[in-house]
């Protein structure tokens, strides 16, 4: 693995009940880019999250990631060490505590940096009130990056499907992630609310040097924030480069579209 790539997967598979949901699937992920995956349902992108976040476990391949203490051997860390790796991850289908504060969603993306035991966090010992404070700070800072602060004290459950989207994606950034995953982010939202998102993926790369690997299927979104793009179908990879030639790649053209006479015949006036 190069100094410029971040994450490296090399010749990832995996199987659920004989059926090959990935199938030797290799690309890198560079410093400070965004690289997204794409695809119709069911090409193996969500997968391809999963098991770099450790939900699922590769039948064959690696997954090289370069740590904040040197390189690591993703698929051999347990689950729960991924966020302390510094990687972190947004879901398509939200997942926030609803019958809490978006303040406190926020805090608890943060929860990977402390450092106090149960007994300093019972009797609130100095130590804890500094660990909280720095955990404060970070999370006004977030809120402030995204334009959370109207809503910092409002409960999830009575917040708008835009608003929540964005504070999944504040609660990612509180786990100060080096890598982060976005699940489809726009899904769900609309013109300007994505537009928005647009905006701060930009952001997050250009302002805060985090790298982010993204699965989308707004291909707007994809053209207009993306550096290299990979599309995926069926669990392989059909193509990899930028926006612009992925797009007009042939085999990704038939996968979205069927295959180039349909296409062709579409646009021919019937006999």
């Amino acid at each position: 693995m190069t100094a410029d790539v971040l994450l490296s997967a090399r010749n990832l598979s995996v199987s659920f009940g004989g059926v090959r949901a990935v199938n030797d699937v290799s690309f890198d992920v560079r410093r400070g880019e965004v690289f997204t995956l794409i695809g119709p349902n069911g090409a193996g992108k969500t997968t391809v999250f999963n098991l770099i976040n450790r939900i699922y476990q590769p039948t064959a391949g690696e997954i090289d990631y370069a740590g904040p203490q040197g390189p690591v051997k993703l698929i051999r860390q347990p689950p729960h060490q991924v966020a302390a790796l510094g990687i972190a991850r947004t879901f398509q289908n939200i997942e926030l505590f609803e019958h809490a504060s978006v303040l406190h969603n926020l805090m608890v993306g943060h929860h990977t940096h402390r450092r106090t035991n149960f007994w300093a966090d019972l009797f609130f010992t100095p130590a804890t009130r500094a660990a909280e404070l720095q955990a404060r700070e970070r999370v006004e800072r977030v809120i402030d990056f995204l334009d959370l602060q109207h809503y910092r004290e409002s409960m999830v459950a009575g917040l708008p499907y835009g608003v929540r989207k964005v504070v999944e994606l504040g609660r990612a950034l509180c786990a100060e992630p080096r890598l982060l995953l976005l699940d489809e982010p726009s899904s769900g939202l609309n013109v300007e609310e994505t537009d928005d998102m647009a905006f701060w993926i930009q952001d997050i790369v250009n302002n805060l040097g985090i790298t982010v690997l993204m699965v989308e299927h707004d291909m707007s979104l994809v053209s207009r924030v993306s550096d290299r793009v990979l599309a995926m179908n069926q669990g392989e990879v059909l193509a990899l480069g930028t926006p612009a030639e992925v797009q007009h790649d042939s085999a990704v053209v038939e996968a979205y579209l069927g295959s180039i006479e349909d296409v062709s015949s579409l646009r021919r006036p019937s006999a």
